[in-house]
């Protein structure tokens, strides 16, 4: 990219940039925060989960100690949850060996516990004004559309290249400020202006004039991106055992989908009325009465449960249940970290009872 449209892009990024809460802070856990909430959810979403996490936990030395089911209720909406409890396994480090603060090194940062290429990048320009690339996919849409780039924007010589060609920008100009701005004028751009779906708005681009996919009229098929697989197909029954007032939690295991959540109990594949009332026999419950509810999706990256449900109700027993099972009343159960894929079944509560 030429200095002159670099110096351009940071100048309109001063000037256009969002009134966002994580911005113009300084504070190196503030992006480290903001850019992991951000990774795959939308910026309206994250907006008040940010300022609410703030809240609760100001720095690192209050995220290292928070307990598990306190931090995974603090993220609960926004989903992939492996980033919070790498967010403070990365905290748990950095009290350990870097007295509470984030390294101002890229190479060190890397290192950290869920802390990739990109946010490495983010948080080295953006908290410490390191010319340092911070590649994400927004950066890649614009880079690739720059220079009217056709590759797989999958394929790790076109980020290899975008990297490059930012080096190259802050070879030439590495003042903190510019960094800081140039870097963040990226993200704003694809974020803004040269958006992924439907025509970007170029007359409002500062780099339109030496844009090739503008001036070609290409950036529709810019960049390319091959097709990942058909997500897979997973049939699910829940069973909503209500115990009096009380609901049953399973928490699942530490490791693999949804790791260490509430959920309400479920088997693999669509059960009938009888199977459902014989596992809630083998549990331990008495049932007295059975209905079915409302039936619902959930869309993960690599696959989708489409989740039948059935909720029972019991005679209070005082039942023994292992450790990995509670019973909670709906005040509780809103307390609980329960993951979104069963927000159809929360909210149904929330409206009936």
């Amino acid at each position: 990219m030429k200095l002159t449209d670099a110096v351009n892009l940071a100048d309109w990024y001063q000037t256009h940039k969002r009134n966002l809460p994580w911005r113009d802070t300084g504070n190196p856990y503030h992006v480290w925060v903001s850019e992991i909430m951000l990774q795959q959810t939308r910026i309206e979403a994250v907006k008040p989960k940010y300022e609410h996490f703030m809240q609760e936990l100001p720095d690192i030395a209050s995220l290292a100690a928070c307990p598990e089911d306190r931090l995974m209720k603090l993220w609960e909406g926004l989903g992939y949850y492996a980033r919070a409890r790498n967010l403070q396994k990365c905290a748990i480090v950095l009290m350990r060996d870097y007295h509470g603060e984030l390294p101002a090194d890229e190479d060190a940062l890397k290192h950290l516990p869920g802390i990739g290429p990109y946010t490495a990048g983010a948080i080295a320009s953006i908290s410490f004004g390191i010319g340092v690339p911070a590649v994400d996919g927004n950066v890649l849409r614009v880079l690739s559309r720059y220079v009217e780039n056709e590759e797989d924007v999958r394929l790790p010589s076109v980020r290899q290249e975008a990297e490059k060609a930012i080096r190259t920008v802050f070879e030439q100009d590495h003042d903190p400020s510019f960094v800081k701005a140039f870097n963040q004028g990226l993200m704003e751009l694809g974020e803004t202006i040269c958006t992924p779906n439907g025509t970007p708005s170029c007359s409002h681009c500062p780099l339109c004039m030496s844009c090739l996919a503008s001036s070609h009229g290409s950036w529709d098929h810019i960049p390319y991106r091959s097709s990942l697989k058909d997500r897979r197909i997973v049939e699910r029954t829940l069973y909503i055992i209500k115990d009096g007032q009380r609901f049953l939690l399973h928490k699942r295991p530490k490791r693999g989908l949804l790791a260490g959540l509430y959920e309400f109990p479920a088997m693999d594949g669509f059960a009938d009325e009888k199977k459902i009332l014989h596992q809630v026999e083998t549990l331990g419950f008495a049932p007295v009465h059975i209905r079915a509810l409302p039936e619902a999706r959930h869309v993960f990256t690599h696959l989708e449960w489409h989740m039948h449900a059935w909720e029972i109700q019991c005679a209070q027993a005082d039942l023994a249940l292992p450790s990995d099972w509670i019973l909670v009343t709906k005040k509780e159960l809103a307390n609980c970290a329960v993951p979104s894929a069963f927000k159809t079944y929360l909210d149904w509560y929330s409206l009936h009872g």
